[in-house]
C-alpha cells in the first residue's frame, strides 16, 4: 500500500476525530450553562456531567482538566453576552433614548443570565476574566462615540475613555447592587434612575467644555468603525 494513501486515511480519522471531540466540546458547553441557568452559580463537574447524561469520567475525553471546562464556559459566555448586548452596537436618536436603550438592555441581560452573571464574576478570580472582557467591549465602544461627539463639539477627547467606563462601571455596579436587593424599586423605576445618573455624566463633561445639549433632541448616529470584541478567554 502507497505510504501516501496510508498517511490520508490517518490524517482523516484525526480530523474527524478532531472535530467530533470540538462538538462535544460544545454540547458539554451548552449543558453546563443550561445547568447554571437552572441550579446557579455553585456549578460542579459533577453537575455539569448529570445535565449532559454522561459519566463524569467522560468529561475529561474532552477536556483537559476543570480550569479547562469552565475557560470553555466562560468562552461561549462572552459570545453569547456580546450577541445579546447588540443593541449597545446600534444606538440611535436623542440622548435619552440612547441612554434609555443601553441601560434597559444592560438591565434585562443582567436579570435573565443572574445566575451566569455571578458564575462568571466568581470564575474571574481564578481564572479568566470573562465579566472584565464584556465590560471593557462595551467600555471600548462607548469611547469611540464619545471620542466622536466630542470631536465633533471641538472638546478634547482624552476625557472620552473615562467617561465611557465610568458609565459602564456605574450601570454593572448598580444593577448587580439592585438584582441582589431591589428594595422596593421596579425595573422601569430602576432604569429612569440610572439612566438619568448617565446622563449626568455626559452632560457634565459637556458643560465642561461649554457646550449645552439637549437630550431630547435627536442626533446624527455616526458611521463609525467600532473596536472588534475583544479575544475569547482561552
Amino acid at each position: 500500500m502507497p505510504a501516501s494513501a496510508s498517511s490520508g486515511r490517518t490524517d482523516g480519522r484525526a480530523a474527524r476525530w478532531a472535530g467530533q471531540r470540538e462538538r462535544r466540546r460544545r454540547e458539554f458547553v451548552e449543558a453546563a450553562l443550561r445547568a447554571i441557568r437552572e441550579h446557579g452559580p455553585d456549578l460542579s463537574t459533577e453537575r455539569i456531567a448529570e445535565e449532559a447524561g454522561v459519566a463524569r469520567t467522560r468529561l475529561y475525553k474532552h477536556f483537559t482538566d476543570a480550569t479547562d471546562i469552565h475557560r470553555a464556559i466562560a468562552a461561549r459566555a462572552v459570545e453569547l453576552i456580546n450577541t445579546e448586548l447588540a443593541p449597545l452596537w446600534d444606538l440611535h436618536g436623542s440622548p435619552a433614548q440612547m441612554i434609555s436603550t443601553a441601560v434597559d438592555a444592560h438591565i434585562r441581560w443582567l436579570s435573565e443570565n443572574w445566575h451566569l452573571y455571578r458564575y462568571l464574576s466568581r470564575l474571574s478570580l481564578s481564572g479568566p476574566d470573562a465579566v472584565n472582557d464584556v465590560k471593557s467591549t462595551i467600555g471600548e465602544h462607548l469611547t469611540v462615540l464619545f471620542e466622536h461627539y466630542l470631536a465633533a463639539f471641538g472638546l478634547d477627547t482624552r476625557v472620552a475613555a473615562p467617561a465611557a467606563f465610568s458609565v459602564v462601571g456605574l450601570v454593572d455596579a448598580s444593577t448587580a447592587q439592585w438584582l441582589k436587593d431591589t428594595r422596593g424599586l421596579e425595573h422601569a423605576e430602576f432604569a429612569g434612575l440610572l439612566a438619568r445618573w448617565v446622563w449626568r455624566i455626559v452632560d457634565d463633561t459637556l458643560r465642561a467644555g461649554g457646550v449645552e445639549l439637549d437630550p431630547g433632541a435627536p442626533l446624527a448616529m455616526p458611521d463609525l468603525a467600532f473596536p472588534s470584541a475583544r479575544p475569547e478567554p482561552g
